[in-house]
């Protein structure tokens, strides 16, 4: 059911997602559960104002969900920004395909019996290729398929005691996923197989879990919670061994993001901070206070273009943020400075040029050096001496 306009009453939002569309324009998808009687549980995509850094008041298009599929527990959208899939409270998840320009928009539900009574699922993630998509269920099972066609790689039923959290690594070749009871699996994609469990003391729990995005730090970053503590470690997967930790939040983490170009990281807590970090020097570059006021933070997700966050809380709603960190180059920007350089580099050596000896100044006539000579002997290599006698 579908309908294109919002509704005067609406549910609290459960979750959310950017949507990276054509020429670099971006929409935002967010779920509403069903409030009461009065209120149907809803997705609702909006468009994003980059100048504003805000979202308008009424959605571009809205589908509206049946009561007996329940409420909408997490999104995962396709690099392509062409499919949605939404995991549902009722233990499915349903599909949805973005057709449409951004003035006549659509959600258009499609049918997938392999994401049909699957359990209710915490997590779902497509591989940053857009190859495979996983979900991880409360009751523990893993399961992995190959996109668009579904065939399954992995279905592990008792992969953890209930799936906390997952990610893909960079090139798809892994997913990391994390337990409620605080272990941490690494499994290995093409083969559908577990590789490896993350080492952690006896009182740590491994929470969440991100992988480097940047290409040139093979890493794994975890939220550890030991008692009142909490840190983020960081593991090398070419050993899986931990190399390090630090405290990056001030409270207990309860979502993780990495930015697409893995040059940040950003927590969310349990009571609505966010911590904004700097991958390079693994320093805090901006910490937000309240940003969610006591309220657990559910949506924690980096713009696919610009430098600003989507977060989403029951109580607050969504939240368009813009941390401080530094600005990134515009494209523009890039070809100045290069036509800048160039312009540079003729003009020094035009200078070089006007203040040089005469024998740089490229003279017109060819100098003559012992004069000219056109005898025989010359023209066939000996010069005008004739073969020497050895």
């Amino acid at each position: 059911m579908e309908n294109d306009g919002g509704e005067s009453l609406q549910g609290p939002v459960t979750c959310g997602a950017w949507i990276r569309r054509p020429e670099k324009r971006n929409l935002v998808v967010l779920g509403r559960s069903r409030r009461g009687n009065s209120c149907s549980s809803m997705l609702e995509i909006f468009s994003f104002d980059p100048n504003t850094t805000s979202l308008p008041s009424s959605p571009l298009t809205t589908f509206v969900l049946e009561e007996v599929e329940g409420d909408p527990v997490a999104i995962a959208v396709h690099p392509s920004g062409d499919d949605i899939v939404c995991s549902l409270s009722k233990g499915s998840c349903k599909i949805f395909e973005l057709s449409g320009g951004e003035m006549g928009i659509k959600l258009l539900a499609k049918e997938l019996p392999s994401l049909h009574d699957v359990g209710p699922q915490r997590c779902i993630a497509f591989s940053v290729d857009g190859s495979r998509f996983a979900s991880g269920g409360e009751n523990g099972h893993l399961r992995i398929w190959e996109w668009p066609t579904m065939r399954v790689i992995l279905d592990e039923p008792r992969a953890h005691k209930s799936v906390r959290d997952m990610d893909f690594s960079l090139d798809s070749e892994f997913l990391a996923s994390t337990s409620t009871d605080g272990s941490a699996r690494i499994w290995k994609v093409e083969d559908g197989v577990p590789l490896t469990t993350l080492s952690r003391n006896g009182d740590e729990k491994i929470e969440l879990c991100r992988f480097s995005k940047d290409g040139t730090k093979p890493f794994l970053f975890c939220t550890l919670q030991k008692g009142d503590k909490a840190t983020v470690g960081v593991w090398d997967i070419s050993t899986w061994n931990r190399i390090g930790y630090k405290r990056l939040l001030r409270k207990v983490a309860s979502i993780m993001s990495m930015s697409l170009d893995g040059k940040y990281l950003a927590l969310g807590s349990k009571d609505g901070d966010v911590s904004v970090v700097s991958i390079k020097k693994m320093d805090i570059l901006h910490y937000i206070k309240r940003l969610h006021l006591g309220t657990n933070i559910a949506t924690l997700e980096f713009c696919p273009t610009e430098r600003v966050l989507l977060t989403t809380s029951v109580e607050w709603g969504a939240v368009i943020t813009k941390p401080n960190v530094p600005a990134d180059w515009k494209e523009w920007q890039i070809y100045l400075l290069l036509l800048g350089l160039f312009l540079a580099s003729a003009m020094v050596f035009y200078i070089f040029f006007e203040n040089s000896d005469s024998f740089w100044n490229f003279p017109t006539a060819r100098p003559r050096i012992l004069g000219d000579y056109q005898s025989s002997d010359h023209q066939n290599g000996f010069g005008p001496f004739g073969p020497v006698d050895m």
